[in-house]
């Protein structure tokens, strides 16, 4: 595994002598000053994109305009605080590039573990051993890229691991093949949606979605979908029947955070007790050709949930390896451990930061068949 970097973003914003400046606001900013906060770093100011200032502050900084920023500092040091797969943004993103030096921090979307110097030092044997696992060169470019962006924040790398997601969905998911399919974490159906364009022979889906909003939508999608047998669950997709604390934000980002068993108390209104349950249990020795896991940051626990459907049928899966900084390394290993008989691929689509990268196990036995 090449690393190009010597030191993380957190390293370089103390060192670079610059004014550092945040590109905008919300939970990815909160998380970075945050960060910032804690290692004795100062952000001088914060912009928000021209025709989008309201007057408003954040974090008690008025809130400036890129123009505004651009005459206040000679030079800065831009930190993207939100992230977006929208073409004009990710433009955007590059033009300040171009001018600024500019980086994105990978901070977590689950857990609070950061993708330090120490941390990648510290887990370099696991990154290692992930890594080897991929099943061909560019999987592997891939992996060594993030590696460097996670360090560095640095959107170069991001650039050089882009896929195109059609391809990759016919080359590994190949949707002809689909007749069964469960989605782990099926939002409003969109994603039921799009698997049903692709795959003609699609059937029977099974979806997952614990957010009670999010769910009701599914629902009322379900009962109008005519072309297959769309069956709806109100659990988070676990590794066991179990309660759980849950962030229902209403969107993607609705996530379980712990164990209610674990006496962890909620901490804000949009906090709930959710019922999980494994999928393997929903599927009650039932054969599916594909399962999706994006479950933000429960990757794991949904898989070991699956343990006895990858052990028996091999299913085609597509991994989400973004919400948590351990995914990178550990749901490789998990699904090498679960299913020996996966040949692994690593494939990003375009995000800044680094989301949507996303892990293609294929290989199924289909015993069922025979």
């Amino acid at each position: 595994m090449q690393i190009k970097e010597r030191c993380d973003v957190w390293q370089r914003m103390a060192e670079c002598g610059k004014p550092i400046v945040l590109y905008g606001m919300g939970n990815g900013a909160d998380k970075i000053l945050s960060e910032m906060e804690r290692r004795g770093l100062q952000a001088a100011g914060v912009f928000a994109s021209d025709g989008f200032v309201r007057g408003h502050s954040f974090h008690g900084m008025r809130v400036m305009s890129y123009t505004e920023a651009c005459e206040r500092f000679e030079d800065m040091l831009i930190v993207i605080a939100f992230a977006s797969s929208l073409p004009d943004v990710l433009a955007r993103f590059d033009t300040m590039d171009a001018r600024y030096e500019t980086v994105a921090p990978d901070v977590p979307v689950s857990g609070s573990t950061y993708f330090t110097w120490e941390w990648f030092c510290a887990h370099r044997a696991l990154l290692e051993e992930a890594c080897a696992l991929l099943a061909d060169e560019e999987s592997r470019r891939i992996f060594e890229a993030l590696v460097n962006y996670k360090l560095s924040g640095k959107l170069c790398y991001l650039r050089e691991a882009v896929s195109d997601e059609r391809e990759v969905t016919n080359a590994f998911v190949k949707p002809e093949t689909v007749a069964a399919y469960m989605d782990l974490g099926a939002y409003n159906g969109d994603t039921v949606r799009k698997m049903l364009d692709a795959a003609p022979g699609l059937k029977t889906v099974y979806a997952m979605e614990p957010d009670a909003r999010n769910f009701r939508k599914l629902s009322q999608y379900a009962q109008q979908e005519e072309r297959a047998a769309v069956s709806v669950y109100p659990y988070a997709a676990w590794s066991k029947r179990e309660d759980l604390v849950f962030c229902a934000e209403g969107n993607r980002n609705s996530t379980a955070r712990d164990h209610v068993s674990s006496g962890v108390p909620l901490r804000q209104a949009k906090e709930r007790i959710v019922a999980a349950e494994a999928p393997d249990t929903i599927l009650n020795g039932a054969a599916v050709d594909f399962i999706k896991y994006d479950v933000e940051g429960a990757e794991r626990e949904a898989l070991l949930g699956t343990s006895v459907t990858l052990r028996q049928y091999a299913p085609t899966l597509l991994v989400s390896l973004y919400h948590r900084t351990e995914d990178l390394y550990d749901l490789p290993l998990l699904v090498h451990q679960l299913q020996p008989r996966y040949a692994l691929y690593l494939r990003r689509f375009s995000y800044v930061p680094a989301w949507d990268i996303n892990l293609y196990c294929v290989g199924g036995i289909k015993e069922y068949e025979s």
